[in-house]
């Protein structure tokens, strides 16, 4: 008896070794996604993938408590309330006590002045591509949206005529009053008073400690001494104009870090497509379970499919439509069916520029489309009528998403599940079609470019699924499917290029500005990207709400605003959801740690990396 005790113990003790052995690199995890980042600067950041990396190399003053989106202290040692006194002034003062003995990656201690510096910094940058306008908007009081506007508001001048285009004042009075806006309107909003950093917001803004919380990485703290060591804004009122609105690749901060976050970044290899981040040992909250990570580029879902197979990735992005891949493979973990706080869409450019290579031959001649050929009301709802939305759920996501009228997430304030969703009724499509630029469309056809990133094999069927219906309608109709890489597609989207593409947005702060604005607002981060006519549009229908209702501390009259705010959207078909995405998370099972957050980049699918180990 005691013999076969003995084999049997010996037994399972050699599957226990074996388990463990096949764990490959213990101190390294590899995650394979099809989006590159754009840039490392937190200031110039709005992108998942830029996003991801960025949340590894920085903290920030608050974070949320686990999966909640309950606050607690992190580089702050408090979350201002009302209750403790650190939010005064009904809601215009927040005041934070600065943690001490925090250690930058160089080395350098983090002091409330750093705090300061990282604030003022993001607003003078305001950086086109980035995110730091939510911060803008926020301290405004929902009043501006840029710096620019801020100032002209501030000196009477429009920022492009006090600065030219060598980023020198244009005057000596244009440099007086860029020295005042500085010195007058800037610094004031940001100061330090002993231990404590203090925001003094010029109207009060409810969402503002969403949008500088951890997982935004617009709200990332930086290092003062190593940015003017390395190139960055000297902190003097006099030449700020030279670091405003730059490209992302002017930043010393683009392909480098000055952060106190758990990892600091080894190197970015752009060349081979991979970050790779090492530990950071003296990181305040003690080091990370994990020593190095890897974030690799793969666009190609069987590569990352093989790699995760083989142990070579730890997990990977894994589209809906692949979400039963892995059932019968033991070593793999599948979690679904978790919340996402995000939205995929088709929109359309009502105004892009005559020299996109997009737009064909610029004329309704069959070879092309004008730039202004989505001003037409029927030529936007020809496309969202001709667009099968239950068969890209049911089929192409595998029942991983929902229809919602309009770019806002179920749950969130406003959302109005009795409201009307587009149709898939090619009848209704065609009569659009016939009816737009005065039967001229009908009579000559067209050629649309639909554009979505390469890698996304959902919106890459998504828009030939689009192609197979629009076609079917009229055959002069012609519909060519691009996939542009994701760097060059975000830069084509910003400088209305696009003619049509699909596009998502993961929410920066749970609330329903922050939807309405972005995808709408005629500033907003996609809706100012809509050009042309789509300007004075917003800006006589839909800004006047936006504006107000963020304000509005009455919930009941907030939820009656945005009503009235879709009903329009509705009603002249100005962009439509695909679906509101569910979470899939696929990873080796010796990867440990996982937590879905709404409000991580690509959070339902990658873990917090600082918690996360392999066993």
């Amino acid at each position: 008896m005691q013999k076969k005790l003995f084999v049997l113990f010996i037994c399972l003790l050699a599957l226990t070794l074996s388990a463990f052995a096949a764990v490959k690199d213990p101190d390294t995890i590899v995650n394979a996604e099809y989006g590159a980042p754009e840039t490392l600067d937190p200031h110039a950041e709005w992108d998942n993938a830029s996003g991801a990396v960025i949340n590894n190399l920085y903290d920030n003053l608050i974070k949320y408590v686990g999966e909640t989106i309950e606050f607690e202290p992190m580089l702050s040692t408090a979350v201002p309330t009302p209750e403790n006194g650190l939010l005064k002034d009904n809601g215009k003062t927040y005041i934070f006590p600065i943690r001490k003995g925090v250690k930058f990656h160089s080395g350098n201690i983090l002091t409330p002045k750093d705090i300061e510096y990282t604030f003022e910094r993001g607003f003078l940058a305001d950086n086109s591509s980035g995110a730091v306008t939510l911060i803008i908007e926020a301290v405004s009081g929902g009043e501006f949206y840029t710096v620019a506007d801020w100032f002209e508001a501030y000196a009477g001048m429009a920022y492009s005529d006090a600065v030219n285009d060598d980023r020198e004042p244009t005057s000596a009075e244009a440099k007086a009053k860029l020295i005042g806006f500085y010195n007058e309107v800037i610094d004031p909003l940001f100061v330090v008073e002993g231990d404590n950093f203090i925001v003094n917001m010029k109207d009060a803004f409810a969402p503002f400690l969403f949008i500088i919380v951890k997982y935004a990485g617009w709200g990332s703290i930086i290092d003062s001494q190593w940015c003017m060591a390395n190139g960055e804004w000297d902190w003097k009122a006099d030449g700020w104009w030279k670091w405003h609105d730059r490209t992302p690749e002017e930043s010393a901060l683009h392909m480098a870090d000055a952060g106190c976050g758990p990892y600091k970044l080894a190197v970015w290899d752009q060349t081979n497509n991979m970050v790779v981040m090492e530990r950071f040992d003296d990181y305040w909250q003690g080091p990370a379970k994990t020593k190095t990570l890897i974030f690799k580029t793969v666009e190609e879902y069987s590569t990352r499919k093989a790699m995760l197979e083989a142990g070579d990735a730890d997990l990977v992005l894994v589209d809906p439509i692949y979400r039963y891949d892995f059932d019968n493979n033991p070593d793999i973990e599948v979690i679904s069916g978790h919340p996402r706080a995000q939205v995929t869409s088709i929109h359309m450019g009502w105004k892009v520029q005559e020299t996109s290579e997009y737009i064909g031959s610029g004329k309704l001649d069959g070879n092309g489309i004008p730039a202004d050929f989505f001003t037409d009301i029927n030529v936007r709802a020809g496309i969202l009528h001709a667009f099968n939305y239950d068969a890209l759920i049911d089929d192409l996501v595998n029942g991983l998403g929902k229809r919602v009228p309009t770019d806002l997430p179920e749950g969130f304030l406003g959302f109005d599940p009795t409201l009307p969703v587009y149709e898939f009724d090619l009848g209704k499509a065609e009569k659009a079609w016939k009816a737009a630029w005065g039967g001229e469309v009908w009579e000559n056809g067209f050629k649309l470019v639909a554009m979505y990133n390469a890698g996304n094999e959902v919106r890459q069927t998504a828009c030939e699924m689009l192609k197979v219906y629009v076609e079917s309608i009229n055959p002069k109709f012609q519909v060519e499917v691009l996939g542009v890489q994701w760097p060059t597609y975000l830069k084509a989207t910003r400088e209305e290029l696009c003619p049509l593409y699909i596009i998502g947005w993961v929410a920066d702060y749970p609330d329903a500005h922050n939807f309405f604005s972005t995808y709408y607002h005629s500033n907003g981060y996609y809706g100012k990207r809509h050009g042309g006519e789509y300007n004075d549009f917003a800006k006589e229908y839909l800004d006047p709400i936006i504006d107000v209702a963020v304000k509005e501390t009455d919930v009941n009259k907030r939820i009656e605003m945005y009503a009235e705010l879709q009903k329009i959207l509705l009603e002249n078909y100005i962009a439509t959801p695909l679906y509101m995405p569910q979470g899939l998370y696929v990873a080796r099972k010796w990867l440990k740690g996982f937590f879905p957050h709404l409000l991580r980049s690509s959070g339902d699918r990658t873990p917090e990396f600082y918690y996360a180990w392999k066993e």
